[in-house]
């Protein structure tokens, strides 16, 4: 439909789904939301069995299509990331470098910056290397080293830039007034790989830490007298990442998460993800074999490297298994992302490119819009 009216079941937009709406289009963008009854009698309609949605937003993408960033650090390798994950409904990445040599995140820097200057999406996620040792969970060992100018230096030009940048740290290896002037910066602070107390996760929150990375995983976990990066991190304000693929956390500890958070609407959907997404079963990290074994990415030392895994499936588990609604399920994969990003727009159903809406079924599969357009209705 090049222009008319799309009548779906449901719409999810800004946070909410809802019954009754239908959405104008306009040469292949979304111009207007309105109730069904608004719409001119006179209008071409088109039916959408399904709910409508905004594509999702993933905030931790190390690979896809066979290509792991810290390998391929160019546009060509971020463009192949990003296709193979628009293929399940993801349609804003933050595509992840992981601990590694600091010419490598340099080079990820620039390819970001580059692919932002021709019209791509501009952000990065620096996961590491400032990160606790025992909590480094797959990432090399000898990259790790505290915050120094050499990650300072690229911050600045990826700012400058006008990138939105992540970076995942362990709060007890960066001083509270570095975690602060990283966040006047504009970077947004996110604790994991650490084995923090709940105290040094807190006073890293108070210096303007907004966020966790992969709940449960590579973590200080939560005992009775020692809440850890765990139970901080539920217990914060925070936006908290959890991977739902059944590998790196059970699905009644999501449940419980989701359910303790002390302010509705911060539990982010994240997947992980590795080459094998839209790629063959293995890849080399750290001159390693990854291999696909069982659902699980593992190293050599048996470790988890990484997810085989994307939003689209976490939001099936979020539903299927782990028992949320579908509403909230959403939140967490677009509503949420967007907002810690900053971007409402992500999760907004109008002003978007009508291939960057997808339909989900009663069973949660999805198609872009485009090929998910039914009859005409008279």
């Amino acid at each position: 439909m090049a222009e008319g009216w799309i009548i779906p079941t449901q719409v999810f937009d800004n946070g909410t789904l809802q019954s009754g709406l239908a959405v104008q289009v306009v040469d292949g963008r979304t111009t207007d939301l309105r109730a069904v009854a608004a719409v001119p009698p006179d209008a071409p309609r088109q039916a959408v069995p399904g709910v409508l949605t905004p594509g999702f937003v993933d905030l931790q993408v190390n690979g896809g299509g066979g290509v792991l960033l810290n390998h391929t650090p160019t546009c060509a390798g971020l463009m192949r990331i990003a296709t193979a994950h628009r293929a399940f409904g993801t349609v804003a990445v933050m595509p992840t470098f992981i601990t590694d040599a600091p010419e490598g995140l340099a080079k990820a820097a620039q390819a970001v910056i580059a692919l932002q200057a021709l019209g791509g999406q501009g952000a990065l996620h620096i996961e590491g290397p400032h990160i606790a040792a025992a909590r480094r969970g797959t990432h090399a060992a000898n990259h790790i080293r505290p915050l120094d100018d050499i990650t300072w230096q690229i911050l600045f030009k990826l700012r400058a830039a006008g990138v939105t940048v992540m970076i995942t740290l362990a709060p007890e290896m960066v001083p509270v007034d570095q975690i602060a002037a990283l966040v006047r910066l504009g970077v947004i602070v996110s604790l994991g790989h650490s084995d923090a107390t709940a105290e040094q996760a807190n006073a890293a929150f108070a210096a303007g830490a907004r966020s966790v990375t992969h709940l449960y995983n590579a973590m200080s976990q939560m005992q009775g007298r020692a809440p850890g990066l765990v139970g901080a991190a539920i217990n914060s304000n925070a936006y908290v990442g959890v991977i739902c693929d059944g590998v790196h956390v059970r699905d009644d500890m999501v449940a419980l998460a989701c359910r303790a958070r002390p302010v509705a609407g911060r539990m982010v959907l994240v997947s992980d993800a590795m080459p094998t997404v839209g790629g063959p079963d293995h890849f080399d990290l750290y001159g390693q074999r990854i291999q696909l074994r069982d659902g699980r990415l593992v190293n050599a030392e048996g470790n988890l490297a990484g997810a085989h895994s994307t939003m689209l499936w976490g939001l099936q588990r979020l539903v299927g298994q782990v028992g949320l609604g579908l509403e909230q399920a959403l939140h967490m994969a677009i509503s949420a992302p967007a907002a810690l990003l900053d971007k409402p727009h992500l999760g907004r159903i109008t002003g978007r490119f009508a291939a960057d809406l997808f339909a989900l079924d009663d069973g949660l599969a999805l198609q872009p819009l485009s090929e998910n357009i039914g009859h005409d209705i008279a």
